[in-house]
């Protein structure tokens, strides 16, 4: 790109209902524009008042995403990384929140000299501010930005605003691409189009008109639903993608380019596709459909339940890592959720039986969370684990509990606990960071943790090493409270192995158990899920699966 303002940009926003794609659907058509050699990033909308994910439920919300500067930000951002196989920062990111602060602090700073400030222009101003100045620092010429919610939302007429100005600014380098659902009624009615044909026309009431339509539905859309949505919708047939459901996400950037998304995409920006390389994601795709063998693991976690329904949702990326693992094996992954309040003896009467069906896992995994409800039967999975020498891999949370488990029934430290779930506890094996007694004394929760990238340095001869093969990694943190500096020595020398350690040697950032005593058994402070590709698999994952195969 030339100097001059070349930078193209796609919007994808959704019709109809949320939850039908739009993450995946801006990850996917990122995939397909790179792939024909332009560089892409990728910008989220959240179209909250809250500053940041950070303080969102995620039975409510889904995962809190955290990126390598230390973003606490929605599960869309992880998809992006995924897709586009690339870090992205805080500058990727927004909310209402986010951009009406940056507005007040800038009047606040005389930047708009004495003018009055109004919600229109300035908030779209300011979205649009933001949406360039993340083009810049990524030297993208394409910039994908997804408006989270769905068009009809109140709170979503600033950023739709946003978009018709910067098609009035740049036209021609503006594309608007509606992701919208097609609802089956009976299995042997038809697709049905209207509230397709009435989220255009909501779309219109904004000034705006989309140039694709990506139609998802439960089966691929006919060429007769393509001519009626297209008819009504004043669009071209060619415009209309079909987008049904499908086995595995990745499978999507293939199914857009059978309808030659990516060059339609392109044609209508004004510019010449490069080449159209995605042989390696056809592998991956053809290793996930074929796959043979099969590895069961058990995900013990309490963020499933919401009402009456199941949020995998809320340990997105964990799932995704599994799968990355298995696929890169062509194994196929068999994920089962564990609800840790049925493990729990407080909680559940038949929390022995329960926890005797463990024994159906090749391997078990406890993610990250908050809190004491179900941490009882959290301990109780890890202990089944170790006795029985299922691999096991922990994560964050996965790991304070694994450690508390080994000070409990190992290391003979009776009631050792982590003092955030009981502050009393004779054995505080688990403790919080001086620095955070004084964010929560003040009841300043919000991007007070430990967050983002940082360093450790791993043990020669260990899990870890030989999984990584390096002397040292980087890994994405999200936590409060830390292993007790004083409890080290004692757990070391009934057999516990901290196999990763800061480099000024305070924090202990991975443990494991040594191969002679168990198989496969390690736990991470860090996140490593966050880190995982589809392309690029966490060595820690791929191990763990490994291991998981071989039980």
């Amino acid at each position: 790109m030339s100097k001059k303002q070349n930078t193209k940009f796609i919007f994808v926003v959704g019709g109809v209902m949320s939850g039908v794609g739009k993450g995946v659907a801006s990850s996917s058509i990122g995939n397909i524009i790179q792939a024909r050699g332009f560089e892409v990033t990728a910008v989220k909308i959240d179209p909250y008042v809250n500053l940041d994910a950070g303080t969102m439920n995620p039975t409510e919300h889904g995962e809190v995403f955290v990126l390598k500067d230390g973003m606490e930000c929605d599960q869309d951002m992880g998809n992006y990384e995924r897709f586009l196989n690339r870090e992205l920062d805080r500058d990727n990111y927004m909310t209402t929140g986010s951009v009406y602060q940056a507005v007040i602090q800038k009047e606040r700073n005389l930047h708009f000299e004495g003018k009055c400030v109004e919600v229109v222009p300035h908030i779209p101003l300011e979205v649009i501010n933001k949406i360039e100045n993340a083009a810049k620092k990524n030297k993208a010429d394409i910039v994908i930005t997804e408006i989270g919610g769905t068009i009809g939302e109140y709170q979503n007429m600033i950023f739709l605003e946003a978009v018709r100005m910067l098609r009035q600014k740049h036209p021609g380098s503006v594309v608007l691409v509606l992701v919208s659902y097609l609802p089956l009624l009976g299995k042997d009615n038809e697709l049905k189009t209207k509230p397709t044909q009435y989220a255009v026309r909501t779309l219109h009431s904004a000034g705006l008109q989309p140039d694709f339509i990506l139609a998802r539905a439960h089966m691929p859309l006919d060429q007769k639903r393509k001519e009626k949505i297209a008819f009504n919708c004043n669009m071209r047939e060619a415009d209309i993608v079909s987008a049904p459901d499908i086995e595995s996400i990745y499978e999507i950037p293939l199914n857009f380019e059978k309808d030659h998304l990516s060059s339609n995409i392109l044609a209508k920006l004004g510019l010449r596709p490069k080449k159209n390389d995605l042989k390696n994601w056809a592998t991956l795709v053809s290793n996930i459909k074929t796959a043979k063998k099969s590895v069961k693991v058990g995900i013990v976690g309490k963020y499933f339940s919401t009402g009456n329904f199941m949020l995998a949702d809320s340990y997105i990326s964990v799932i995704e890592a599994v799968r990355h693992a298995a696929y890169s094996q062509k194994i196929k992954p068999i994920l089962e959720w564990v609800n840790a309040e049925e493990l729990d003896p407080k909680i559940s009467k038949n929390y022995k039986t329960n926890l005797k069906k463990l024994s159906v896992y090749d391997g078990i995994l406890v993610p990250g969370g908050f809190g004491g409800r179900g941490v009882e039967g959290k301990i109780n999975a890890i202990k089944f684990a170790r006795e029985n020498k299922t691999p096991y891999l922990g994560l964050c949370y996965g790991m304070q509990l694994a450690t508390i488990e080994f000070a409990r029934n190992v290391a003979k430290l009776s009631n050792a606990h982590t003092t955030e779930v009981n502050q009393k506890t004779p054995h505080p094996v688990i403790d919080i960071l001086p620095e955070q007694k004084k964010n929560l004394e003040s009841k300043d929760y919000g991007a007070t943790m430990r967050l983002g990238s940082y360093r450790a340095e791993l043990k020669r001869g260990s899990i870890a090493h030989a999984s990584y093969k390096k002397d040292a990694i980087y890994e994405r943190h999200r936590h409060r409270y830390e292993v007790n500096p004083e409890y080290i020595q004692k757990l070391e020398n009934k057999g516990l192995i901290f196999s990763g350690i800061s480099p000024d040697r305070k924090l202990m950032e991975i443990i494991e158990l040594p191969k002679d005593r168990h198989p496969f058994f390690v736990a991470t402070q860090f996140h490593p899920e966050f880190q995982s590709r589809p392309l690029d698999p966490h060595p820690l994952f791929e191990a763990f699966i490994k291991a998981s195969v071989k039980k």
